[in-house]
């Protein structure tokens, strides 16, 4: 399994100082803290993508370039990439030069996003949100894939004879993950393609987890891509940590509180309790992590979200060093413990690059109808 964190890139005044940081400060915080989790020994970091104050991470594969330039080990990840309005073909340059510049030590991310009004900034209409996805997704894996490209979609100007440069690194694109929060289709896309499916986790209940990732399972293995248990599942989630659990309780309600994503609504317990937020000692957040293996099966990548909602940057790095020193050693061991010997590894660049030398020859196999979608863009 990989294990690592994940930021949304808010901007958000710590409600025990009364100080809110600057975009830069914040900026130079995200690095400090990638730094940091490859300090520790954690296996990924993912950025969000959002073009709207109060976040700053609008470009995501410029912040991870430069974090590339000064991390080691740690696989660079977005959290999400917007499928729906970025180009799709600029999406491919820029994962391709980014994977040329870390040598490989990257994936991607690719969701809708949840903020109405970016669909019109980009010249998109949110009632096409699904549709826009999958064509979208298909031109990317086309451009990708074939060296001379021609195409023609609905939502973009067609291509003639267009190849992309620079060719992904060793001609292996990226791996792609496709995040949903509610949307069965996106289960349905990943399960098409046989790439990786990433459930946010983290505002709804486990039952509402566990049926998206049976639903993605289940269509892997109807598009002949393995068995149910063999796809490739990652898992968000929320952390707060201090050594004994009343002091975190008591540390964080402040910020949950006021945080924009859940404050001002139900209770840090009711929240708790009902969603997998975990806020107590490390000992706590091992054995709910444990748990998730209950309701969606062994799976391959756990992210913890600890840095939003105005956390001091002295703060989050202490988070680091817990998830460091006491949280993933022992995740790392209890998930190793019965694992299933035909569910994969999390993917890799070299991983990847193995499974195309082989696959290269393998007989092909005929392709599969594409998957539709409904009137109802908005499921």
């Amino acid at each position: 399994m990989q294990f690592g964190i994940f930021t949304v890139g808010d901007v958000t005044r710590d409600p025990t100082t009364l100080t809110t940081p600057s975009e830069h400060e914040r900026i130079k915080a995200t690095v400090a803290i990638a730094k940091k989790a490859d300090e520790v020994g954690l296996d990924v970091f993912a950025t969000g993508e959002h073009h709207n104050p109060p976040f700053v991470p609008s470009s995501p594969t410029t912040l991870l370039a430069y974090i590339a330039a000064q991390t080691e080990h740690l696989l660079l990840s977005t959290s999400t990439t917007l499928i729906t309005t970025n180009d799709p073909v600029k999406i491919a340059e820029d994962f391709s030069v980014l994977q040329h510049l870390c040598d490989g030590r990257t994936d991607v991310m690719l969701g809708r996003g949840n903020t109405g009004p970016v669909y019109p900034w980009f010249g998109k209409d949110i009632r096409a949100a699904i549709p826009l996805t999958v064509e979208n997704y298909q031109l990317l894996r086309t451009v990708w894939d074939d060296e001379v490209v021609s195409w023609s979609g609905k939502f973009r100007a067609a291509l003639q004879g267009f190849t992309l440069a620079p060719r992904p690194l060793d001609d292996v694109p990226p791996f792609v993950w496709h995040a949903s929060i509610r949307s069965p289709e996106i289960a349905e896309l990943a399960g098409y393609f046989g790439d990786g499916f990433f459930a946010n986790h983290i505002f709804w209940p486990p039952s509402h987890t566990q049926q998206q990732v049976e639903l993605y399972r289940q269509r892997f293995a109807d598009y002949g891509h393995g068995a149910p248990e063999q796809a490739i599942v990652g898992l968000g989630g929320q952390i707060f940590m201090r050594r004994n659990s009343q002091d975190a309780v008591r540390e964080f309600r402040p910020y949950f509180n006021e945080a924009p994503v859940y404050g001002h609504g139900p209770s840090l317990e009711e929240f708790t309790r009902e969603t997998p937020l975990t806020v107590g000692s490390p000992q706590e957040v091992i054995e709910r992590t444990l748990g998730f293996r209950e309701y969606v099966g062994d799976y391959q990548r756990q992210l913890f979200l600890i840095d939003h909602a105005g956390l001091p940057l002295k703060t989050v790095l202490e988070q680091l060093d817990l998830l460091g020193e006491e949280v993933v050693p022992v995740l790392r061991e209890e998930f190793a413990k019965g694992r299933p010997a035909n569910v994969p590894d999390a993917p890799t660049h070299a991983s990847l690059l193995a499974a195309k030398e082989a696959a290269d020859t393998a007989p092909k196999a005929e392709p599969q109808s594409a998957p539709t979608t409904s009137k109802d863009d908005q499921a």
